[in-house]
């Protein structure tokens, strides 16, 4: 299935201090280029003498890489510009967003001024496909989606918070860990995934709208590490999070439609294969980089590939290519080569992955149905049984108000009768 290639390229980080390989992009044009960003990602415990820098490597010149870029805080995110490929962004542990142009050296061309960004590391950055192609947005763990243009970075053009009450706090934000734009879609919908495993559909043309937020789906219990909608089928998303990998539709918000069994170890990353509607991959912290073709499994992947010994971070399949590069924890980026298999379309493959999708759409509408039902019918009972006990308790009340007044009634019978006993008496004497 798998053949592992270019060993010496496994050694890729020329630091004497390992960092982890957080992000990989392939040039959009010279396939044998590829990007990748080095950072540490645990809170106060960098190394000391950490390198900041990430590099470009030409995988067919391992030794080394090709062009150092220098940022001023490590890169946790990079991607290269579709549009103009000497451009890449990248997303900063500090909270920065800055650009580099190959032709001009490893230093950014721009970086975004400090007080106008993230507060947190910047977990993804997506390019805007433009006629321009100078658009691009962020989203960080502060709980804000940042839109920007490179030819003016001293502020965002444009800001979200993240706020599930839609009031804009920044205090109730949800972390975003992911982000997902399909550019060819007309809609002007993205996705962003959260620390809090929610997934929240925004709308990017905030200045149309008094409600970015258009809906959040609910179902995993940890960050969302990897979003992706399906190149064949864009109403259909992937996420990877806690223990599991599930696929959702647009339609369905309460629960995915496919889910894999719960694993043993995190999954940390995954994405769709470019050229195969039914296979995804997904890559775990044990080091293993599982396969999935959810025409033959749904719960369980149909190859289970041991990478290396630590935990694997970032995945990434080249385009219209059978080359997938996994990063690990220690910076170390492995390229495989997929046998024909893997990378093949097979026959009827769409329309059968289309039927699947549109089949378990359905059942899961269904059960939603059913739930709702269930709930309208609970909460009605509810209702009704707090109508019942609020008539109790005024039952109870107006009992102790009768026998209260009987009490007193009997009372003051006693007293009259008392009285007129005494008021006898006296006569008689008399």
């Amino acid at each position: 299935w798998f053949q592992l290639l270019s060993p010496s390229f496994s050694e890729l980080d020329p630091n004497k201090v390992k960092r982890t390989a957080t992000s990989l992009s392939w040039h959009p044009l010279d396939y044998h280029k590829l990007a990748v960003a080095y950072s540490c990602l645990e809170f106060q415990r960098a190394p000391k003498n950490m390198s900041f820098d990430s590099y470009i490597w030409n995988i067919e010149i391992c030794n080394k890489p090709e062009m150092t870029l220098k940022p001023i805080s490590p890169l946790v995110c990079l991607e290269y510009n579709h549009k103009d490929t000497h451009i890449l962004i990248g997303g900063s542990y500090n909270g920065q967003i800055g650009y580099w142009d190959t032709r001009s050296g490893s230093q950014p061309v721009q970086m975004s001024a400090t007080e106008h960004s993230h507060k947190d590391p910047v977990y993804k950055v997506i390019w805007l496909q433009t006629k321009i192609g100078t658009e691009t947005f962020s989203a960080s763990t502060d709980g804000q989606v940042l839109f920007w243009d490179i030819r003016n970075m001293n502020e965002p053009t444009k800001r979200l918070v993240l706020d599930p009450s839609k009031k804009g706090n920044r205090e109730n934000a949800l972390g975003a860990v992911s982000m997902e734009f399909e550019n060819s879609m007309v809609r002007a919908k993205f996705l962003v995934g959260t620390e809090q495993g929610l997934v929240v559909s925004c709308n990017r043309k905030l200045e149309t709208t008094d409600d970015p937020i258009v809906c959040m789906y609910s179902g995993h219990h940890g960050p969302i590490y990897a979003l992706q909608r399906n190149p064949f089928f864009p109403k259909n998303f992937l996420t990877v999070a806690d223990w599991t990998a599930r696929i959702w539709s647009e339609d369905i918000k309460e629960s995915s439609i496919i889910s894999s069994k719960y694993h043993m170890t995190y999954l940390l990353d995954g994405c769709w294969s470019p050229v195969r509607p039914s296979v995804f991959f997904t890559v775990k912290m044990d080091g293993t980089l599982d396969v999935w073709d959810i025409l033959f499994k749904q719960k369980d992947p149909i190859l289970n590939l041991k990478v290396c010994d630590e935990a694997l971070y970032s995945i990434r399949v080249r385009d219209k290519d059978s080359l997938v590069c996994c990063g690990s924890q220690l910076g170390t980026v492995r390229l495989l080569k997929m046998s024909p298999d893997l990378c093949t379309l097979q026959k009827n493959e769409k329309a059968l992955v289309s039927e699947m999708f549109e089949r378990e759409t359905k059942r899961e509408k269904i059960l939603e149905g059913q739930y709702r039902e269930r709930h309208q019918m609970k909460q009605s009972s509810s209702v009704e049984d707090e109508g019942g006990k609020d008539d109790m308790e005024e039952l109870l009340a107006c009992t102790e108000r009768e026998f209260f007044e009987t009490v007193e009634a009997e009372k003051k019978k006693i007293k009259d009768e008392e009285k007129e006993r005494r008021s006898g008496m006296f006569c008689f004497q008399d």
